[in-house]
């Protein structure tokens, strides 16, 4: 089963990004999947692989539940390669109640997580009986950890040193994230961590990179209310004063959305061929596909497509990947020219009062923020956001480039200044308004 420019779930459900790497010659991006229907429910890893972030090959299920530590789940976590092999991190979940009505969710949300790898030689072949092992045991020590929300381990080496980011609380109050440090990639002390208001109650997926002289963390703070937003967790980013090797980490700046749809949760980020640091977000949707044609079956939950991370004033920007930008480039007449189910992009630019609709769904510009809205594609569903909008651009004259697929339109503000990704259904295939260029995939009309 192959995707192109969004892997879509196989079949049932997908969410986080996982072990984002390139290996071996090619791209590897495992997710939280589960294959026995469009909910969640005991976390396994789905495995697919690219040549160029765009076309996507499903390679079935890598990682599942053996052990008494992860006998309940294989939660998120991250690739790095040593001496040739891949070894994957992940979080192992033990439910600490049995809900015998239903042993794929805990009672209570009970239940204890741990740290743990598996060692593959190769990328392609997994042995879950005997090649994982427990790294990190349950923390019951509060003042370090958190025995059931510390999870979600991103590790990546530095200056000849692997260091390890989890996500944790503080006793329920604070999101915090701790840091540990290892010679080898096997054997892990702890090294440090940051607490933060920002990162809400608990946060979630961190990861952070360095972009020229600049850190940048991500992360996904769990249970922040903020006014006439919904969803209590989201996916930020912000600069950071971070300090290796004691792993000193503090906030410079706002902690801001990654993407001001809002439907773009728990990214990763991973060097790409030639050294670019490029993130993928998990897409949640707020229902299943039912009946798409390719016959994966019902199937909920989807990723963005790859965005290139830079920074630029103190900026953080997501902008195309070259490969999708160097793919779109085949002009089109219409809407109605592109074939069925796949992606076309549009690039424009809009002022003040301008709008655009886009098979139902509709860009406009307002008080100086671009500004999007679903409502026409979503018009049954209730108690779901169908508006966004960017902050402030400072532009009088914004550039758009917008790719729109039958489940998802992505819309670069600027260059990547700002992202708005939206889920959509029921896409109409007609303009309205000011367009400059409507653009294909070549291989779907050469």
């Amino acid at each position: 089963m192959k995707d192109s420019l969004h892997l879509k779930a196989p079949g049932g459900w997908i969410n986080d990004p996982n072990g984002f790497i390139y290996y071996q010659g090619e791209y590897h991006l495992f997710y939280q999947y589960f294959p026995y229907g469009t909910r969640w429910g005991t976390m396994h890893w789905g495995h697919a692989v690219s040549q160029d972030l765009v076309h996507w090959e499903h390679l079935g299920v890598a990682l599942f539940p053996t052990k008494g530590y992860d006998r309940n789940g294989i939660f998120s976590g991250s690739a790095l390669e040593v001496d040739g092999k891949l070894y994957l991190y992940y979080t192992g979940v033990k439910y600490l109640e049995t809900n015998e009505e239903d042993i794929h969710c805990s009672i209570h949300d009970s239940f204890e997580s741990s740290q743990a790898m598996l060692i593959s030689e190769d990328g392609r072949h997994f042995d879950n009986w005997g090649q994982k092992r427990l790294l990190i045991p349950v923390i019951r020590d509060k003042e370090k950890g958190d025995p059931k929300d510390t999870r979600d381990p991103k590790v990546w080496r530095e200056d000849g040193t692997c260091y390890m980011i989890l996500g944790s609380t503080y006793r329920k109050k604070v999101g915090r994230a701790l840091f540990f440090k290892s010679p080898d990639g096997l054997n892990w002390e702890f090294a440090g961590e940051c607490r933060d208001e920002a990162f809400g109650e608990t946060l979630e997926c961190p990861d952070i990179f360095r972009i020229g002289e600049q850190y940048v963390i991500l992360g996904s703070p769990m249970n922040v209310t903020e006014a006439g937003i919904e969803h209590r967790h989201h996916a930020k980013c912000g600069l950071a004063d971070f300090k290796l090797p004691q792993c000193e980490m503090k906030l410079r700046g706002d902690f801001r959305f990654v993407d001001y749809g809002l439907d773009f949760y728990a990214p990763q980020t991973a060097l790409d061929e030639a050294g670019r640091r490029v993130i993928i977000g998990w897409i949640r949707m707020p229902e299943p596909v039912k009946d798409d044609p390719d016959g994966r079956g019902p199937w909920i939950g989807m990723m963005s497509m790859p965005r290139v991370v830079e920074v630029e004033n103190g900026h953080i920007s997501f902008r195309v990947h070259p490969n999708v930008d160097a793919l779109y480039s085949k002009r089109c007449l219409s809407p109605d020219d592109v074939p069925e189910g796949h992606p076309f992009r549009i690039r424009t630019s809009m002022k003040e009062g301008e709008a655009l609709n886009v098979c139902g769904y509709r860009i406009s510009v307002e008080d100086g923020r671009v500004t999007t809205d679903r409502s026409e594609v979503f018009p049954d569903l209730k108690n779901y956001r169908t508006r966004a909008e960017t902050p402030e651009t400072g532009r009088a004259e914004n550039t758009l480039d917008i790719f729109v697929s039958p489940h998802l339109v992505e819309v670069f503000v600027n260059n990547g200044q700002y992202v708005i990704t939206h889920v959509v259904y029921g896409l109409k295939k007609k303009l309205a308004g000011k367009v400059e260029e409507l653009l294909v995939e070549k291989e779907y009309t050469e």
